[in-house]
């Protein structure tokens, strides 16, 4: 467990080390590459800009989250409970991921306005397709004799779905829930660029046309943070919800 950890920081900081020597011995300019040292000064320096616009991105990714779980549920119960929504909805929902996000933020843009909608709706776009599909994978994975088993006991379907369908599809909802909030900071930060007036995605673009390159890491540094943080919180929550799933096994 020490080794899984100790080695990975030990490449990461034998990469700092090596970037910020290449910075100096080779006198490159901080507005093309600044050093980890000049990026980690920008963060200490402007940590107070850096928490305002993270705090508009933390609300973007948090209702689009939401937004994306309630759909995702939804849909996956229909598409497993009627065979018409399964034949209609579910081909679309897979063909969806054909059409690049970055092309629909325009429109969303134009439909919407630059307030709070588009980026949330960006959001829900990239979250809720991983959701959705594990969760179908999941209800449809369940033991068909266990079911059969329920039914004969005089168990509704309802009853069927909440007792033995949904707490056996639980593994493969989180599995798509860690991908979406790996994911979700990306779907915010497309929103942004595309047009906003506050976001971490628009203070890339904002430092970015006067070369203020380590206002620029620095923001990127906490998007990838952030990122980080929101995996580790459901990684966390799988651990609490299904603690059978984590927990070691103990040699005979």
């Amino acid at each position: 467990m020490m080794r899984d950890r100790v080695l990975p920081s030990l490449l990461l900081i034998t990469a700092l080390f090596a970037w910020e020597l290449a910075c100096r011995v080779f006198a490159v300019p901080d507005w093309v590459l600044p050093p980890p040292s000049a990026i980690l000064a920008a963060l200490l320096r402007d940590y107070r800009l850096l928490l305002f616009h993270l705090s508009v991105t933390m609300q973007e990714i948090g209702l689009g989250f939401i937004v994306s779980i309630v759909l995702a549920i939804v849909l996956a119960i229909g598409i497993v409970a009627s065979r018409l929504i399964e034949r209609s909805v579910y081909p679309l929902v897979v063909a969806s991921q054909a059409i690049p996000i970055v092309a629909l933020a325009p429109l969303l843009l134009i439909w919407f306005g630059y307030g709070l909608t588009p980026k949330v709706i960006v959001v829900v776009l990239i979250c809720f397709f991983p959701i959705a599909v594990n969760m179908v994978d999941g209800l449809r994975g369940v033991d068909h004799e266990l079911i059969d088993m329920v039914r004969s006991l005089g168990a509704s379907k309802w009853q069927t779905l909440r007792f033995v369908r949904l707490p056996a599809a639980l593994p493969a909802f989180f599995s798509g829930l860690r991908v979406a909030a790996a994911v979700s900071v990306i779907g915010a930060l497309i929103g942004e660029w595309i047009g906003a007036s506050a976001g971490l995605g628009y203070l890339m673009i904002r430092a970015a046309a006067p070369f203020h390159t380590d206002r620029v890491f620095a923001a990127v540094l906490v998007s990838a943070l952030v990122s980080i943080a929101l995996f580790a919180s459901v990684t966390w929550l799988e651990r609490q919800t299904l603690p059978w799933r984590t927990r070691p096994r103990t040699e005979p």
